[in-house]
């Protein structure tokens, strides 16, 4: 159930935030053993399982394909979100579908066609999400937010695992989610990058409900007790906004 609370005492803009997810990123994952971390952090609670798909253009990195999201998907019944960090998504849309994707999000700054690319999406029965790097202003947003199913937003800037969250972000997240509710719509705010047990709580409490995280549970001494603890600390968080809602 989504959370519903005004933004402060004295204010009547009312807040709306989903219920928080956790989705693990493999990209940080041993890469000899995906299938045992898929089925690992199911076990553990993780909501779904985060892939991201480099073509080392848009970003430097070159990471896997559509082969790997085809490869894992019997080892899990979580929900499968593609990330494509690629120049040309629509060339990967159908690859990415048949091999298992349930939400592709796609990156806003690569295409001036998002409407085409999020009409192909949809045409295939999956839900779409648009992806903004550090720097793309909120404004790249304004006729789309009512069309998709979610906004990722990178808290760091995109093609490498394990790096510091950029502090501004969170005004970011905020600025969106404060967006989003004057328009009535409780859409998905995605965060990918720098997610650790520290900021979790501060990334909820910004408006943020879906934590990708790589590094803090894959490099963890246990990833189920990772993704037990992101999770643990994510419902505190929101716990405390419904008990503001409340109020």
């Amino acid at each position: 159930m989504d959370v519903e609370f005004f933004s402060s005492k004295n204010s009547r803009s009312k807040i709306i935030i989903p219920p928080p997810l956790i989705v693990p990123s493999i990209l940080s994952a041993d890469f000899k053993k995906l299938g045992e971390a898929v089925r690992q952090v199911e076990e553990a609670g993780a909501d779904m399982i985060h892939f991201d798909i480099m073509d080392g253009h848009f970003v430097p990195n070159i990471s896997f394909g559509p082969m790997v999201v085809k490869a894992l998907r019997d080892e899990s019944s979580l929900p499968f979100v593609v990330h494509l960090m690629v120049e040309d998504p629509e060339r990967f849309i159908d690859p990415v579908v048949d091999a298992g994707a349930d939400i592709i999000f796609f990156h806003i700054e690569v295409s001036p066609h998002a409407w085409r690319i999020i009409d192909r999406i949809k045409s295939r029965s999956v839900k779409v999400g648009v992806a903004l790097n550090p720097s793309t202003p909120l404004t790249t947003l304004d006729y789309i937010l009512e069309e998709v199913d979610g906004v990722l937003i990178m808290t760091v800037s995109p093609g490498f695992g394990g790096q510091k969250l950029i502090e501004r972000m969170y005004k970011k997240i905020n600025d969106l989610r404060i967006k989003l509710s004057s328009m009535e719509i409780p859409l998905t705010i995605a965060v990918d990058g720098g997610v650790d047990f520290e900021n979790v709580g501060r990334l909820i409490k910004s408006g943020a409900n879906m934590l990708i995280a790589g590094t803090t549970i894959f490099k963890h001494t246990s990833i189920p007790e990772a993704v037990k603890k992101l999770k643990t600390i994510a419902l505190q968080e929101y716990s405390k906004l419904q008990k503001i809602g409340e109020d």
